[in-house]
């Protein structure tokens, strides 16, 4: 009887491995970033041995980045009331030249986001440009105009992506980020646990 439960057990796990197959790896690769505090954050060396939940983005965006966002925030508002802990939130903005540190502080001050285990980050858009070809997100800027006042209002087409990673560096699941499904993410989020 031992025996067989030992079996059901490792079958199990098997099974919901194979549910989130690796997607990619970032395991090997170091990106070496600032977070809004303007410290240095190596990805994915800073959050080993967490899930990771990341979303891509600007934040200039006028629609698909603030829903992402909040998403998030829903994701971990659910995870704090389900004490679903050692999961780590990050934001990487495909943007470097127009989200600095101060200006990612602001965007999540805005929203009042808990950033004990959170993450928005910036760098050299070569690393950023690395980190989201990487991922498989794609960024490209659009049209821009400017005002007669002279500010540039600009976009950007892009992927719209939330990615669940596990605690080694790979991403295992992605999903629409504006219209994700809160359930479904935290119980992918358990079969990783």
């Amino acid at each position: 009887m031992k025996k067989l439960m030992h079996f059901i057990i490792i079958s199990l796990l098997i099974s919901c491995a194979q549910k989130l197959p690796v997607i990619s790896d970032f395991g090997n690769d170091h990106y070496k970033l600032v977070n809004q505090n303007n410290e240095i954050f190596i990805f994915p060396d800073n959050v080993s041995g967490k899930i990771v939940v990341m979303n891509f983005i600007y934040t200039n965006c006028p629609d698909i980045c603030p829903l992402s966002t909040n998403n998030i925030r829903l994701i971990q508002e659910r995870l704090d009331k389900e004490k679903i802990n050692d999961v780590h939130f990050v934001s990487l903005s495909f943007d470097p030249k127009n989200d600095t540190p101060g200006v990612l502080t602001k965007f999540a001050a805005v929203r009042n986001l808990n950033l004990g285990y959170w993450d928005f980050l910036t760098g050299e858009k070569s690393v950023t440009d690395a980190l989201i070809n990487k991922a498989g997100v794609l960024a490209v800027p659009d049209d821009s105009t400017t005002t007669k006042e002279g500010k540039k209002i600009y976009s950007f087409v892009h992927t719209d992506r939330i990615s669940l990673i596990d605690q080694e560096g790979r991403i295992r699941k992605n999903y629409t980020g504006s219209q994700i499904n809160i359930d479904e993410i935290v119980n992918d989020i358990r079969m990783l646990e």
